[in-house]
């Protein structure tokens, strides 16, 4: 029967539902096949303390180049009404430039630059006085491998269906149609493992954040995947701050040099963490605070300015995370000389659970167990500040308190705690500082773990305003056990 001609007519209508039938399988199965892809990327928020304004740079996402950069910069209250340059380099080469109009009002003020590929750019702020460059990376589109094989296997099986059809209809050995068959089988195994491996493969290393950002890595960071050990233990930096002429009641201009501690280079693969390239704390002889970010104008150059109420030694802390070392906190000096001195501001001192001194502040102190200290305000509509709803300063423990910043430059106890923002339903990403919708409470949880004088501040942000509520904490030593 199988010689007959009717089986040799029957032979190919067969194959070719077979073929079909594969086919169908493929275009189902096709519709899991969507593989991560590219991350597409987020905003990038960077604190800049340029001049005597604090600005909030947020780069908008991008998703394509060439296209366009979208670019909000955020002012604070009190800062000046001005003129700000923005422009867009790459390989020293300026692409773009712009400029916006500050008003005096605090907000988002918005702008657009033109990028023309992926990789390594920098973005330049001048507000004709300072200047700054914040580093950036534009994303490149990049296929995976798994991405690859499985739209690849499709493309062939659908190469290999209709070459099976056309042999089964057309040659007079229909027997031949099965090789493309089987090539299309095969083909289809590959897309089908490739969609199934997608889900559980990770992606690819983040240039600029993992790996250094080359123009290579950027297209194809699977092939520089490998990086040697030292990319993953580079030694800590060693921090120089220079101001020969600060004078108490005058603006200083703080140079800030950070270089390797293994190599003695500049240091210039510092990465965003926290919203900033650097967290710079100063902290007064008589325990006033500012929370500030240099700007970079060079690699493992970076500038501040800022006006010392008084005379005397100032505590600094610089924190900051390398690319491949981690975050590190170093910490040294700055004397101030004798100018126009003025009187230290009153720190309330607390202990036990209650409001002191009209600070909106819960503190309840249990030496060696988890403290929560919670800054309480009237109204839920406080605003993300550096990605975090909150901040808390800890130093200590103190011995003086007319020497806080000689303490505190040497003392044993230095924290950076974060009160993070809760999850809301139906918000994407991350939100920046022009969602004010959180509050009243801003909890903080930290251990104390020695006994002693401590002083701390809370940081929050309301209308564009940061706000500081500094205090002073005595925590008790242990009672020994009767």
């Amino acid at each position: 029967m199988g010689n007959s001609p009717r089986g040799r007519r029957t032979a190919p209508l067969v194959i070719a539902r077979v073929l079909v039938l594969c086919a169908l399988a493929s275009l189902l199965l096709g519709g899991s096949a969507r593989a991560d892809g590219v991350s597409s990327g987020a905003d990038v928020q960077v604190a800049q303390t340029l001049g005597t304004r604090d600005l909030t740079v947020i780069l908008r996402r991008i998703d394509i180049a060439p296209g366009p950069l979208h670019i909000d910069v955020v002012t604070h209250t009190g800062s000046a009404p001005g003129t700000l340059k923005l422009r867009a380099s790459t390989a020293g080469t300026t692409f773009s430039e712009t400029t916006i109009q500050l008003d005096g009002k605090p907000g988002a003020h918005a702008a657009q630059l033109r990028v023309d590929q992926p990789g390594p750019w920098e973005l330049g702020l001048d507000d004709g006085t300072d200047t700054a460059s914040i580093p950036f990376i534009v994303p490149a589109r990049v296929i995976p491998p798994w991405e690859k094989a499985t739209f690849g296997g499709f493309v062939a099986a659908g190469v290999f269906l209709v070459l099976g059809l056309v042999v089964a209809m057309r040659v007079r050995r229909p027997q031949l149609a099965l090789i493309p068959a089987g090539g299309m089988v095969a083909a289809l195994a590959v897309a089908i493992t490739g969609a199934m491996l997608s889900a559980s493969t990770p992606p690819p290393p983040a240039p600029g954040a993992e790996l250094d950002p080359t123009i290579d890595n950027i297209r194809d960071p699977y092939a520089n995947a490998q990086m040697s050990t030292v990319d993953f233990s580079r030694p800590p930096v060693n921090l120089a701050v220079h101001s020969p002429n600060a004078r108490s009641g005058g603006l200083a201009e703080v140079r800030i040099a950070v270089t390797d501690g293994a190599t003695g280079r500049a240091v210039d693969d510092l990465l965003v963490h926290d919203n900033a390239l650097i967290h710079l704390v100063v902290i007064s002889p008589t325990g006033r605070l500012w929370h500030l970010h240099p700007v970079r104008v060079g690699p493992g150059d970076y500038r501040v300015k800022f006006t010392p109420p008084e005379a005397g030694t100032y505590a600094v802390a610089a924190e900051l995370a390398r690319r491949g070392g981690g975050v590190q906190l170093a910490r040294t000096t700055l004397s101030v000389a004798t100018g126009t001195d003025s009187p230290a501001e009153p720190v309330p001192a607390g202990a036990g659970k209650r409001v002191v001194h009209g600070n909106p502040v819960d503190v309840e102190v249990k030496p060696g167990t988890p403290t929560t200290i919670t800054a309480r305000f009237s109204r839920a509509d406080l605003q993300p500040w550096l990605g975090m709803l909150g901040h808390l300063i800890v130093v200590g423990p103190i011995t003086d308190d007319s020497r806080v910043g000689a303490d505190a430059a040497a003392a044993p106890t230095w924290a950076h705690v974060h009160s993070m923002i809760p999850q809301s339903p139906g918000m994407p990403g991350k939100p920046d500082e022009t969602v004010a919708a959180y509050g009243p409470g801003v909890p903080f949880t930290y251990t104390f773990s020695a006994p002693g004088k401590y002083r701390i501040w809370l940081q929050a942000e309301r209308e564009y305003t940061v706000l500081t509520v500094p205090m002073q904490i005595e925590v008790p030593a242990e009672r020994a056990p009767q």
